[in-house]
């Protein structure tokens, strides 16, 4: 017996590509979670030494590949966009923000931290999704998230962003890339 599928009456987020699904349902605990956030118990670790650090590994990682590597770090979801939007949306959100959907090759890959939510996220671009399968990234973030939450949170996004090049360079291989940096290296703090 077939039975007749109701049609999804949500809302699509903004930023999402259709056929895809929003992942966060309104969520009064996670706005609460934003709005008792006290960064500087969280974040000490990044000092400007290891900001610098960041930086210098997202260089590192665009090397050798036509692909460009984008790191943002967060400490809490906006709160006005908090109760509606998680990790995932806010990631997409900022993918669009700081163009990295605007390559030349569709290669941009963006690595987004949420201090207050624990969560990573990456978000890639059409070119790079056609050759790395989601359950890639997932475990790439699964992997970092682990060790991130031992505490290790420089080590963690650091072997990511290596991951990160090393696939890149699997697909998007190029000695020389006379196109050049399409996207800043320096590594964002929304505080």
């Amino acid at each position: 017996m077939q039975q007749n599928a109701k049609p999804d009456s949500t809302p699509a987020h903004p930023n999402v590509a259709e056929g895809h699904t929003v992942v966060s349902e309104p969520s009064f605990a996670r706005w609460w979670r934003q709005v008792m956030f006290v960064p500087i118990l969280h974040n000490r670790w990044l000092s400007d030494t290891v900001m610098t650090r960041l930086t210098n590994k997202v260089t590192e990682a665009e090397k050798g590949h036509r692909g460009e590597v984008f790191l943002v770090i967060e400490n809490h979801l906006p709160i006005h966009l908090a109760y509606r939007v998680g990790s995932r949306e806010r990631a997409i959100d900022l993918f669009s923000e700081y163009r990295v959907w605007d390559t030349e090759e569709n290669t941009g890959v963006l690595a987004y931290v949420n201090l207050c939510e624990h969560t990573l996220e990456i978000v890639a671009d059409r070119g790079i999704s056609t050759h790395v399968s989601p359950t890639v990234w997932r475990a790439m973030c699964d992997k970092a998230s682990a060790g991130m939450a031992k505490g290790n949170m420089e080590q963690s996004l650091t072997d990511l962003l290596d991951e990160i090049g090393i696939l890149l360079r699997q697909h998007y291989y190029l000695e020389y890339d006379p196109a050049g940096n399409e996207l800043s290296d320096t590594v964002v703090f929304l505080k």
